[in-house]
C-alpha cells in the first residue's frame, strides 16, 4: 500500500487500460484520439478513498448522507495545508458540486437581472450556469500575463453596481484556464474593491489543493475584508472524483446569515458515497496528493521543454497551479469559427478543432472561455509523460504541415 500512496499516480496506467474507461474524457472522441481536454486525470483512485468506498459498499452504507464528516475533514485539511482555521459546521454547507453550490450562493446574494463579474478567459460553466439563472455576465478581462487587471476589475464593479443593483464577482482561485495562483496581495486588492462597490465575492477554489512548487495558495476567506464573501471547495479535481458528487460552501463571518437561507433541499443533492470519498481524500489522501503534485510538476517541465523544441509557435505563461495549460496559437493564424458564444462547451473551433482534425489530439476550445479565448486552447497535462509526449509530437507535425501549406 505504501507504494501505491507514494509512487507517481500519473505513470500507473497505459493507453489500453485508459481506453477501458467509460467516462467522458475517453469516450467523447474516437479511439485513435489522445484526449487532453476535460479536467479529468489519468490516474487510479487513491487507495484510502477506494478502501472507504469498499467498506461502505460491503456494509450496505448506500443511503442518504448525514453528519458533519465532510466539513470536519475539510476543516482539518485546510488548517494543515493552508493554516486556514475558520471552517466550522456553523459556517459551511454541503452542496451537490462546486458549480451548483455557486448557483445557490448567487441566488442568495443577487436577484434575477443582476450582474455577475468574471475574469475572462474563464471556466465556461461560469457563463452557462449564471446566464441560465437569469443573471448577466460582465467580463473583466485578465492582463496579458493572465493575472487580474485591477483597473479593468474596478470599472466592471462600478458598471455592475451603477444603478444601485446587487452584483457579485465570481472568481476562479486558482484560475482556470490560465493556472494563475492569485497572491495574497492580489486577493486583498480584490477584497478592497469589492467592499468599496458592495460587490459580493464567490471564490471557486476547486483547484486549491493543486498548487505546484513555486506558488502558494491563499484561501480568499483568510484575507482582510473578505468577511462578506463565500468560498466553494471540493476534493473533486485534486483526487479525480468528478463522478462522486459532493462539495462544500463556506461563508465568511458576515455571510453566515445568507448561508442559513440556503434551501435545506440543496443538501440532498450530494451523493452519500461522494461525501465518504471526499472526506477520505481530505483525511487520508495527502501522501497520494503530494506524489501527484510531484508528477504534475515534472509534466509541467516536460511540457515546457516539448513546446519550446517542437511547437514554438505555441505561447504560454507557465501555470502555477491546476493541471491545465493555456496555450496561445494566434501566431498560427488558424480560422476561428463560433456560431454560439462563450460557455458552449460542445462547440469546437480554432486550434482545438484543427488539432482534433489533423493531429487526433483533443483539447478544450479556447473561445468558449470568453473574451481572450480566441486563438487559444486548453491542454490537460494530468497524464503520463508518454501520452503527453506523443500528443505534442502529433500536434507539432500537424502545425508544421499547416505552416508550410
Amino acid at each position: 500500500m505504501a507504494e501505491s500512496l507514494t509512487s507517481n499516480p500519473l505513470e500507473q496506467l497505459d493507453i489500453p487500460a485508459l481506453r477501458k474507461r467509460s467516462s467522458l474524457k475517453w469516450r467523447a472522441h474516437g479511439t485513435e484520439v489522445l484526449p487532453l481536454w476535460v479536467a479529468e486525470m489519468d490516474v487510479m483512485i487513491a487507495e484510502p478513498i477506494a478502501n472507504a468506498l469498499r467498506h461502505a459498499i460491503s456494509i450496505g452504507d448506500t443511503g442518504y448522507p448525514f453528519g458533519p464528516q465532510y466539513a470536519e475533514a475539510l476543516a482539518t485539511f485546510a488548517w494543515r495545508r493552508w493554516g486556514w482555521d475558520q471552517i466550522t459546521e456553523r459556517n459551511s454547507a454541503i452542496v451537490p458540486d462546486v458549480m451548483l453550490g455557486i448557483v445557490e450562493i448567487l441566488r442568495l446574494v443577487t436577484d434575477p437581472g443582476d450582474t455577475v463579474v468574471v475574469n475572462s478567459p474563464v471556466y465556461p460553466p461560469f457563463y452557462a450556469f449564471t446566464m441560465h439563472d437569469d443573471r448577466y455576465i460582465l467580463e473583466a478581462r485578465l492582463s496579458g500575463l493572465g493575472r487580474i487587471d485591477f483597473a479593468t476589475l474596478e470599472q466592471a464593479f462600478a458598471q455592475a453596481t451603477g444603478e444601485g443593483r446587487k452584483a457579485a464577482f465570481l472568481m476562479s482561485n486558482p484560475h482556470n484556464p490560465t493556472g494563475v495562483v492569485h497572491t495574497r496581495e492580489e486577493l486583498e486588492t480584490v477584497a478592497q474593491l469589492a467592499r468599496r462597490y458592495s460587490v459580493r465575492v464567490v471564490s471557486d477554489e476547486i483547484h486549491a489543493p493543486l498548487v505546484l512548487p513555486g506558488a502558494v495558495f491563499t484561501p480568499y476567506l483568510t484575507v482582510a475584508g473578505s468577511e462578506d464573501a463565500f468560498s466553494v471547495l471540493s476534493a473533486s479535481k485534486a483526487w479525480n472524483l468528478a463522478g462522486l458528487k459532493a462539495a462544500m460552501a463556506v461563508a465568511g463571518a458576515e455571510s453566515c446569515a445568507d448561508l442559513d437561507r440556503m434551501p435545506e433541499e440543496v443538501s440532498h443533492g450530494p451523493s452519500h458515497l461522494g461525501i465518504i470519498a471526499h472526506a477520505a481524500a481530505l483525511t487520508e489522501g495527502e501522501p497520494w496528493l503530494d506524489a501527484l503534485l510531484l508528477g504534475l510538476d515534472a509534466n509541467r517541465t516536460l511540457l515546457e521543454t516539448l513546446l519550446a523544441k517542437k511547437l514554438p509557435a505555441a505561447h504560454w505563461n507557465r501555470p502555477e497551479g491546476t493541471y491545465l495549460a493555456w496555450l496561445d496559437f494566434t501566431a498560427l493564424n488558424m480560422p476561428e469559427v463560433s456560431l454560439d458564444g462563450p460557455g458552449v462547451v460542445s462547440d469546437l473551433a480554432g486550434p482545438a478543432k484543427f488539432f482534433l482534425d489533423n493531429a487526433q489530439v483533443a483539447l478544450s476550445s479556447g473561445h468558449v472561455f470568453g473574451t481572450g479565448g480566441q486563438g487559444h486552447a486548453r491542454l490537460n497535462y494530468a497524464t503520463s509523460q508518454a501520452i503527453l509526449s506523443e500528443a505534442i509530437e502529433r500536434m507539432a507535425v500537424a502545425a508544421d504541415a499547416y505552416g508550410r501549406r
